[in-house]
């Protein structure tokens, strides 16, 4: 008769292999043997995270980039307001001239100071010093300044007016005329400027013929 023997604990039949990985818990597996798991089989492996040289790192880059950025876009944001302030100021010498032609009267385009726009006229004494506002007058036995713009709000710091701008005149055929002359206007009316920039800084509103208006773009210090 024979006998046979077997260890303690121990299967007689070992289990099919595929049966075998049925039944084993999923786990991470790193060099080829599978790791003991606790909890839910369903978990999954935890991934590895930054080390401390690698934040340092990453956060360095992050430094230096917006060390350049930063100034790029300020120059930007200030080259959008000059545009922008130049571009009322142009929005405003037109209303002058298209209403003192719709109402075949005078109006003013107002400069920031007060002897530019000759206070001994009533036009020149509404303005004050109101930059880029625009009155008309009206008739009637005694004349008055009838208020069409209030004075460009864009011209505050960190934009100025380099120098006095041009007080203009527009008359019923809607040609400007620089206040106290009787001739169309040719030249500079405003130039807008900013100190925070020196690269393309001004914006130059110019005039030719007493209608036509251009602006150019130019750099240099502003005082």
């Amino acid at each position: 008769m024979q006998v046979f023997s077997c260890q303690r604990g121990a299967a007689l039949i070992a289990p099919p292999k595929s049966e075998e990985m049925r039944h084993r818990s999923p786990g991470c597996s790193f060099g080829g043997a599978d790791m003991p798991r606790s909890g839910s089989a369903s978990a999954p492996c935890r991934g590895r995270g930054f080390t401390l040289v690698e934040l340092m790192i990453t956060m360095a880059v992050a430094v230096v980039l917006i060390m350049i950025a930063v100034p790029s876009f300020k120059s930007v944001i200030l080259s959008s307001k000059l545009t922008t302030t130049a571009n009322d100021m142009v929005g405003a010498i037109n209303l002058a001239r298209m209403e003192a032609i719709k109402r075949n009267a005078n109006t003013q385009l107002c400069s920031d100071s007060a002897s530019n726009n000759d206070t001994t006229s009533t036009l020149g004494a509404a303005c004050g010093t109101q930059a880029g506002a625009v009155y008309a007058l009206t008739g009637g036995a005694t004349p008055s300044a009838d208020p069409v713009q209030a004075a460009i709000a864009g011209v505050v710091t960190p934009l100025k007016l380099n120098g006095s701008m041009t007080a203009l005149r527009f008359g019923g055929q809607g040609l400007g005329q620089k206040v106290g002359t009787s001739t169309p206007y040719t030249g500079l009316v405003a130039d807008i400027c900013t100190s925070s920039t020196s690269s393309n800084n001004h914006r130059l509103i110019n005039m030719t013929a007493g209608s036509i208006l251009a602006t150019t773009t130019s750099s240099g210090s502003c005082p």
